[in-house]
């Protein structure tokens, strides 16, 4: 796409008081980059003591702009709530990971991303998601035992020490001797499965042009000192560091497990059925990325 036409007024920002972003000074730092880029912020929306946006509320507004300053939770909650708007929606990394914020800008932080936006250095851009029965994914999802590995994540993000011992004896048990997740199709990997199975958006080469499509990465654990990086992986939610196999592209990817699969979408828990159904979609929300940092997907 082409350079957007200069925004309209008034600008709304997103944030959330339980995530990364919660430090009062750091918000009134970016509300104060925002006004100087000629984009004030109008109205703060405030996790979780106010309610998410809806689009009917944006449009009576006359709010073109909605930046999100909040982790990927929250993101997704508030972009999938904005299917077929009009609007833009700017990514801010306001988490602990910033997945999206970091595909739509690269490592940049937030002030720097709205100085792109105040020099017009932003693009907008159309990505795709990941369609599940459970919600759609705008990064990623985590089919398998290891998704237990969120829990913990949750108790070190509320400091409970007591929950968090428990939910690491759980997720090291779950991740070791849980029912295993297979890719059935297309058939990919180790007929047993494995205790966490990634789909993420990617790419494959199509020859001439890549094309878009969901990546699948199976991560297992031969022994004691795998089983502790893949849980510091699973942790992290930097895949990159636990062991893998890489199992290739595909548009529609179903995988089976003996027993209710768990899953972590764009690092939210929910408990699905023995076979879930993951689907390459393009999401109806536009985005604006900061020009020549954006990843592919």
């Amino acid at each position: 796409m082409q350079n957007p036409e200069p925004l309209r007024s008034p600008t709304w920002l997103l944030v959330n008081q339980a995530s990364g972003s919660n430090d009062p000074v750091r918000v009134a730092t970016l509300t104060d980059a925002l006004e100087a880029a000629g984009h004030p912020a109008a109205r703060v929306v405030a996790i979780p003591d106010d309610e998410l946006p809806t689009i009917a509320e944006l449009d009576a507004a006359g709010v073109d702009l909605l930046a999100i300053f909040t982790g990927d939770g929250t993101v997704n909650a508030a972009v999938t709530a904005l299917s077929g708007w009009g609007g833009r929606v700017l990514v801010l990394p306001g988490g602990t990971q910033n997945l999206l914020a970091k595909a739509c800008h690269g490592d940049l932080d937030e002030l720097a991303i709205v100085e792109h936006l105040a020099a017009g250095h932003v693009i907008e851009t159309r990505r795709n998601l990941i369609r599940t029965a459970h919600g759609d994914a705008l990064c990623e999802v985590l089919a398998g035992p290891g998704a237990h590995w969120s829990d913990v994540r949750e108790a070190m993000r509320e400091r409970d020490l007591g929950a968090m011992a428990a939910s690491v004896s759980t997720a090291i048990g779950q991740t070791a001797s849980g029912p295993q997740v297979a890719v059935v199709d297309p058939l990919r990997g180790k007929p047993e499965g494995y205790p966490a199975v990634r789909i993420h958006l990617g790419e494959a080469d199509g020859g001439a042009e890549n094309q878009s499509c969901l990546a699948i990465d199976g991560y297992g654990a031969e022994g004691l000192g795998d089983y502790a990086m893949q849980g510091l992986a699973l942790l992290k939610r930097d895949f990159r560091e636990g062991p893998h196999d890489e199992l290739g592209f595909a548009q529609t990817v179903v995988c089976r497990s003996s027993e209710a699969i768990e899953l972590m979408i764009d690092g939210e828990r929910v408990t699905g059925g023995v076979e879930e159904r993951f689907e390459l979609q393009q999401c109806k929300v536009v985005f604006l990325s900061a020009a020549g940092q954006r990843s592919a997907a």
